[in-house]
């Protein structure tokens, strides 16, 4: 009897150890189909508020996990402000003062030029695989695709910006089709929606992302992307000080 209740526990330790590998290994997957080794973009960024709506264009460029370069490109007052996530660092230059100015991991949650996503949201500095643990709570039907609903949920001691992300992954492509967002006290916060699969370079991908704040209604901001290609040829020199003042 002793034996037999053993062999259950050891099935049960295993399976779940199991399942929440798995549960990681779909972000991983999810992330690497959305970076690739490295990538190079053109975006744009439509910020609806009730009284107007404001439009931004930028590229960007991304070396794994751990780089992350973005130029904006317009409206005309804007225009050249660049960010740079180098491992952990993050900078941004100022031309119109000729400031570089480095951002604290304080200011991560803070909302990104005035849109509903923040700073972390844009440039990853926190790691969906090695900050969260992963769970597997469901599966759902998101834009006509069966999906993975995952659980992320902060390590101890980890210092990420959400207190809890539920993210919707696509089965056969690893989309991430939808993601909601949660504070400390897991009250919901932002709700993420990806739309419009479209084939850049060697793969598909949501053109669309829809991030939309739940506390402030008629609030939402809508990234679109025209041009990606990914494998590029770039290296770690690209993503520096330097090369933030004369990237274009």
């Amino acid at each position: 009897m002793i034996k037999l209740t053993q062999i259950l526990v050891l099935v049960c330790l295993t399976s779940l150890s199991a399942f929440a590998q798995n549960s990681t290994e779909i972000i991983q997957k999810s992330l690497d189909k959305l970076n690739g080794k490295s990538s190079q973009g053109e975006m744009e960024m439509t910020i609806v508020r009730p009284r107007y709506t404001r439009s931004m264009t930028m590229k960007s460029w991304s070396l794994g996990n751990e780089y992350f370069l973005i130029y904006i490109t317009g409206p005309a007052r804007d225009k050249g402000q660049v960010f740079l996530k180098r491992q952990t660092d993050m900078w941004n230059w100022i031309p119109n003062i000729s400031r570089m100015i480095k951002l604290p991991p304080s200011m991560m949650g803070q909302n990104w030029m005035g849109s509903d996503f923040t700073n972390d949201d844009l440039v990853k500095m926190n790691s969906l695989v090695e900050d969260y643990t992963h769970k597997l709570i469901g599966e759902d039907q998101i834009d006509g695709l069966d999906c993975y609903k995952i659980e992320l949920i902060p390590k101890p001691n980890s210092s990420v910006v959400w207190g809890k992300i539920n993210m919707w992954v696509s089965k056969e492509e690893y989309y991430q089709m939808k993601g909601e967002y949660f504070d400390e006290d897991f009250e919901l916060i932002n709700t993420m929606e990806a739309s419009e699969i479209t084939q850049f370079d060697d793969r598909k991908l949501p053109a669309k992302l829809v991030m939309t704040p739940l506390n402030k209604p008629g609030n939402q901001t809508i990234m679109l992307n025209k041009n990606l290609k990914f494998s590029t040829n770039l290296q770690q020199g690209f993503f520096s000080q330097q090369n933030m003042k004369r990237v274009r």
